[in-house]
């Protein structure tokens, strides 16, 4: 009896964990680690990012929030949708909301991220939307 029931305890913290580890039914990339997010916060609050997308991703007057659910450039915010937008960029003729005036440079403009970069602001603005 002790170890069905010991069984049962582990089987159900394993689902919580489960539950817990997804957000909306969407898992965590596995690129999203503490480390890869701490570096994408580095990245983005002191380069370029920031100056459009205001300090922590909280919108500003030439680009949008990324720290909610709503995403103008991109289908459904996953992290592979985020790397291409980071690593390609938007050019001003395909801004959607008129009301941001400028174009995204491709890889952070003069930051010129590496790919590795790229991932790691792609997990940090990836955690803003996923709490």
């Amino acid at each position: 009896m002790h170890r069905r029931t010991s069984s049962v305890l582990i089987v159900a913290a394993v689902g919580l964990l489960s539950i817990a580890a997804c957000h909306r039914g969407v898992r965590r990339p596995p690129q999203v680690t503490p480390v890869n997010v701490a570096l994408g916060d580095s990245l983005f609050n002191a380069g370029s990012c920031q100056r459009c997308h205001g300090k922590g991703g909280v919108g500003a007057q030439n680009a949008p929030a990324l720290n909610d659910e709503k995403w103008l450039q991109l289908k459904d915010g996953s992290f592979e949708e985020i790397v291409k937008i980071i690593t390609e960029g938007v050019p001003q003729t395909a801004i959607k909301d008129p009301a941001h005036r400028f174009g995204m440079r491709a890889r952070g403009g003069p930051m010129n991220l590496s790919d590795a970069q790229v991932e790691a602001v792609a997990a940090y603005v990836w955690s803003l939307s996923h709490k």
